[in-house]
């Protein structure tokens, strides 16, 4: 595509990219190029890419996860994808009667790594909440969750028993929680956590770093949960239409956990 003279270069890239996704050149969920391709595809710089996204991200054509890219938005409501749950939630789908045991609730300076994810100044101010989570009494993962102040001088440890962190702040403080980039791996148990979950150490955990955000892409919290891998796996299912089966890529359609019984 050449771009025209008179027109903001920004403005022409947005209009370009709304219609590919209102064509379906880009399908919700899909990834959109990069800024680097985009760039080189339109001969301008990154800046220029920038400003095109942040204006179709402003309009939730799309959104954007850091570290991951830009994806199509789509109608959650509409479609019933993937949503995004709290553990109470999970719980309550397991039949499982979910409780929290908050370890750790603590105002710290936050670390370089930390200030990073959660676009603050490092040194800032974050509150931390440690918590070993249960269902039907039995330890079943350990959260550790960090807040900007903002948002963390909003809750109460003696809340965080029963209530989650989701439920406190959209439900009394109307701050929605619009939008989590999660990152997947395994990782032994150390000692502390070998003692939290009532696991031999080295155990295999899985683990779920989480960023999650509100309205404007507003980093609300970032969370490090360790499951115990005998007591909950993940089942995805993928989906693609009839008219989309020459594609190789097959949009998400559920992520759920599985919680295993002892029986």
């Amino acid at each position: 595509m050449m771009l025209k003279e008179g027109i903001p270069r920004h403005t022409q890239i947005s209009e370009w990219l709304r219609d590919q996704i209102e064509t379906g050149k880009f399908k919700a969920e899909e990834k959109l190029p990069s800024e680097n391709e985009l760039a080189k595809k339109f001969d301008v710089s990154r800046v220029t890419i920038r400003r095109a996204l942040q204006s179709l991200e402003s309009e939730e054509i799309i959104y954007r996860c850091q570290g991951l890219g830009s994806f199509v938005s789509d109608d959650r409501t509409s479609h019933n994808l993937i949503q995004l749950t709290d553990f109470n939630e999970d719980m309550k789908k397991a039949g499982l009667d979910a409780t929290s045991d908050v370890r750790r609730f603590v105002s710290v300076d936050a670390p370089a790594w930390l200030a990073k994810r959660l676009r603050i100044e490092e040194g800032n101010k974050v509150v931390q909440i440690d918590r070993v989570r249960y269902g039907n009494g039995e330890p079943i993962a350990f959260d550790s969750t960090w807040l900007p102040i903002l948002y963390g001088q909003l809750l109460n440890k003696n809340d965080l028993s029963d209530a989650t962190i989701f439920d406190i702040l959209e439900n009394q403080y109307e701050i929605p929680v619009v939008k989590g980039c999660y990152r997947m791996s395994a990782e032994s148990a150390d000692a502390e956590l070998a003692k939290e979950l009532n696991i031999t150490e080295n155990t295999p955990l899985f683990l779920i770093d989480r960023i999650s955000y509100t309205i404007g892409e507003k980093p609300i919290y970032y969370q490090k949960r360790y499951y115990r891998n005998d007591k909950v796996i993940y089942e995805m299912t993928l989906e693609r239409s009839a008219e989309d089966k020459s594609s190789s890529e097959m949009p998400l359609k559920e992520f759920v956990p599985i919680f295993k019984s002892n029986k």
